[in-house]
């Protein structure tokens, strides 16, 4: 890179060094620089934007595209200090895995604890092994028999015994917890995402299951769908994420839905969702009315997934999942994408016309492009695909403050 654009920046703790490594676990690049010490909420001032996700805390803009990644692993601690908690940076030599009856067990010590959990893999008839797979937050609702005729083996991860999400009640429950303990700052998502990276160690270690653990993709529906993104967020081994109606805390910026709901939608927002389940931490509460002072937003959620594959599925059909701040994020975070100069690595459909959850077939080239091309590797689809039925405008004058940076 061409600097350092955290020279500037004070040494940090040693309880903030650990913070640190925790928040770039699983892959996220080493660094050479020290991200400052995160920011007290009261120290936090008001923007009715969404926030620049080129903008480095210490004020610089970037530069070269080789300082993405630094300023990712700064969006990564800061979302995981405010909205998600702190995903543990569990070694992979802490994992095991073994292999039968088409079901691959997990098995984690760790903390002076070890807990199990089971994948069922559902196989394709064709291909060529080891297939490529998609992990399934609680199972796949994408139009599963087309991904196996892919080739593509698809594999359930039962997120509910990890992390429960029945109500607000079930905070700090599931074998995470047990794990880590109940007050551990990691929401529900952010332990489901722990458990897809224990997967993937374990696959690593387990050839006998004929997955290629360098050819993951992962999906999930709805509230499902958030873990999702959270889950490609937080692990660069996964080379495509697809979250599926993810709706607020997923694809939907905090700001823009808490203005559609001012201006008389009936949109699921902050102040709702915090009270509803435990998708994200606890303390995340303190932004119910004050979203605008969030240093961040699902924009640059979104963005923690480049430079690797994102589609996005949405539906105009569904108020609830607020389908103007949906397609006004998504917009925002594939500037990110364009600024890399891979603009084609990210997506957004929303059609409407159907159940929640329902991919229609007008949404299946998208998914098969997607898939054939990064992740079986062999595709060369059309893969630029910025789309809604809902005749909505992208309102950048609005919601954006800033341009895309000509990166070096």
């Amino acid at each position: 890179m061409n600097r350092k654009p955290i020279s500037l920046f004070a040494s940090v703790s040693a309880a903030l060094a650990m913070s640190l490594a925790i928040s770039c676990s699983d892959h996220i690049p080493a660094r050479d620089y020290s991200i400052p010490p995160m920011p007290a909420y009261a120290s936090l001032t008001s923007n009715p934007k969404l926030p620049d996700p080129f903008l480095f805390m210490n004020g610089m803009r970037m530069t070269s595209k080789d300082e993405w990644k630094y300023r990712r692993a700064e969006l990564a601690a800061l979302a995981q200090e405010f909205e998600y908690g702190y995903k543990p940076n569990t070694p992979s030599s802490a994992v095991t895995g073994s292999f039968a009856d088409n079901r691959v067990t997990v098995s984690v010590t760790d903390n002076g604890k070890t807990i199990s959990f089971v994948c069922s893999i559902t196989y394709p008839t064709t291909g060529s092994k080891p297939y490529p797979a998609i992990v399934g937050i609680g199972g796949s609702n994408l139009n599963n028999t087309a991904l196996l005729n892919m080739g593509v083996a698809i594999i359930t991860f039962p997120n509910n015994q990890v992390a429960q999400q029945t109500n607000g009640s079930s905070r700090g429950k599931g074998l995470f917890f047990d794990m880590y303990g109940s007050d551990h700052s990691a929401s529900a998502t952010m332990a489901w995402a722990w458990g897809v990276s224990r997967l993937i160690d374990a696959l690593e270690k387990t050839p006998a299951a004929n997955i290629d653990p360098a050819r993951l993709g992962v999906t999930g529906c709805s509230r499902n769908g958030k873990g999702a993104l959270t889950v490609g967020a937080f692990d660069e081994r996964i080379k495509l994420t697809i979250p599926q109606e993810p709706g607020a805390g997923g694809a939907a910026s905090w700001r823009i839905s808490d203005a559609q709901l001012a201006g008389g939608k009936t949109v699921q927002t902050l102040s709702q969702i915090v009270n509803e389940n435990v998708w994200f931490r606890q303390s995340f509460s303190q932004f119910s009315k004050t979203s605008d002072k969030l240093p961040f937003d699902q924009h640059s959620v979104l963005a923690l997934c480049a430079p690797r594959a994102l589609l996005v599925i949405e539906n105009t059909s569904i108020d609830w999942l607020s389908p103007v701040s949906s397609w006004n994020t998504a917009h925002a975070a594939h500037k990110v994408w364009q600024a890399l100069g891979i603009p084609d690595w990210m997506g957004f459909s929303q059609i409407g016309g159907h159940n929640h959850c329902a991919l229609p077939d007008s949404q299946l080239p998208e998914l098969r492009a997607y898939v054939e091309k990064f992740l079986i590797g062999t595709g060369t689809g059309n893969t630029s695909i910025m789309r809604t039925d809902g005749g909505f405008t992208v309102d950048e004058s609005t919601w954006i403050d800033w341009t895309v940076p000509s990166l070096n």
